[in-house]
């Protein structure tokens, strides 16, 4: 039973989503920039991620908290693509490009804000500066907005190799979609899938978010019948989190037309309940997939893992992120671009990386990057596998956290068997909601003044 309501009210914290360890608040702009790019000149080998960030919007979606720029100006697609040009040819000198890319994912903003003319030239770009494959292992996706796609795009997208696509749905409720201004009706989105399928698209994952403006537990049962039919392979549930001070779109949403904390908790348990009787398997934090799906194969076999674009397969392959505000990690060392669209395209311009901030994992990071990361994704740790990777001895250098884990293990959310000469943490099947809280055990740079999300 996934849902226990005590458990839930006690430990409903605000906490990192750890799609890094340390988290991106550490990340330093006075760190020498010199010095991230004496990192990223150390010669690796093996399968290489690349992730593209696309700004650009049509349309304002209020709850978005997304780096973007909402324009109508399509034309503003041609020079970034020719930024992303430069930045690719900067970045290759440091790359061998004879290493596979074995995973490639656009978000945004809208990636798909791009004419077929722009993206035929992108492609052509990464095709010239790195080693795409096309063989049917890869994993190759882009985050789609059913309001700026035809039928033609979706084709050549498939022709250049996507093979996975990602739907924002949000909810079908009309009245919610009014009230987030995103108005996209089922049929929009079930035409985008039917021609996905009909090419070839081998995953297709929807996004749901709970805690909307104007969301009833009637509402958003029947959406999630709507997607059932549908059948995506996957879907994530995300948690809405309303932080106007931050976020000027949201101060459109108006406060008396949120559900309130008790509906926003049963929204998400209507949602696990009926994703799971419909044979979705709960991944971990927002996510679902069928049973054959390979992010669930990967968690049964022990190599599920985490990066920035969430749960994935190739979280060990090195990830080069281009354009604004992207991410890049290379075995420890975290390096982001600039946040500012009119910075990164002045350092691009001027012939130089676009780096605003980066971090220099040490030894202690990776140490406990790889206990939150295998926590996160496994729901279970044991100690000999950090143990032999890092040659420390686990309950002594983590004494204080288990120290710490065992209130958790008293409230019934892990379990932890102290056997001869290692230890083994489990995550007890109502702890999976909480796993964050879990992770946060192990995390020496929580700082209270930062305002996360709620891990419900």
């Amino acid at each position: 039973m996934l849902w226990d309501q005590s458990l839930i009210t006690k430990y409903n914290l605000s906490g990192p989503r750890y799609t890094s360890y340390p988290t991106a608040p550490q990340f330093d702009n006075a760190i020498s920039k010199i010095a991230l790019i004496d990192k990223m000149l150390v010669p690796n080998q093996g399968p290489i991620s690349l992730y593209f960030h696309i700004p650009f919007c049509a349309h304002l979606c209020y709850y978005c908290a997304c780096n973007k720029v909402v324009t109508k100006q399509y034309d503003k697609g041609a020079e970034y693509v020719e930024l992303l040009e430069e930045e690719m040819r900067l970045r290759s000198l440091m790359i061998d490009q004879h290493r596979p890319v074995t995973q490639l994912h656009f978000g945004g903003g809208t990636p798909t804000f791009l004419s077929e003319q722009h993206l035929e030239q992108l492609f052509a770009a990464i095709n010239q500066q790195f080693t795409l494959v096309q063989d049917g292992s890869q994993d190759y996706s882009i985050e789609i907005d059913p309001r700026e796609i035809t039928s033609s795009k979706m084709q050549l997208l498939v022709k250049n190799g996507i093979n996975r696509i990602s739907i924002g749905v949000q909810d079908f409720d009309q009245e919610v979609q009014l009230a987030i201004h995103r108005v996209q009706p089922i049929k929009m989105v079930s035409n985008l899938v039917e021609d996905a399928r009909k090419l070839g698209i081998s995953s297709i994952n929807f996004d749901l978010i709970y805690g909307l403006p104007k969301q009833t537990i009637a509402g958003f049962k029947e959406t999630l019948e709507k997607v059932i039919e549908l059948n995506p392979d996957r879907i994530s549930v995300f948690n809405y989190a309303h932080l106007p001070d931050r976020f000027r779109s949201q101060r459109r949403i108006l406060d008396q037309d949120l559900p309130s904390p008790e509906l926003k908790l049963n929204l998400l348990k209507l949602s696990i309940e009926t994703l799971t009787e419909a044979d979705y398997e709960y991944i971990g934090m927002d996510h679902f997939a069928k049973p054959n799906d390979s992010l669930k194969v990967a968690q049964e076999k022990g190599q599920l893992q985490r990066n920035f674009q969430g749960y994935t397969t190739h979280a060990e392959t090195d990830l080069i992120a281009f354009g604004v505000s992207a991410i890049s990690h290379l075995k420890g060392v975290y390096i982001q671009n600039h946040t500012d669209l009119s910075l990164y395209q002045n350092s691009i311009e001027n012939g130089q990386l676009a780096i605003m901030k980066g971090y220099i994992s040490h030894q202690d990071d990776r140490i406990r990057h790889q206990v939150i990361m295998t926590l996160i994704s496994q729901f279970e740790l044991r100690s000999e596998s950090i143990e032999k990777a890092f040659s420390i001895q686990f309950d002594q250098y983590f004494s204080q956290e288990l120290e710490q884990l065992e209130q958790l293990e008293k409230d019934g959310i892990v379990e932890i068997d102290h056997l001869k000469e290692h230890t083994h943490i489990r995550v007890t099947e109502r702890g999976r909601l909480l796993i964050r809280c879990v992770c946060m055990v192990f995390d020496q740079y929580l700082d209270s003044a930062i305002k996360y999300s709620k891990v419900i």
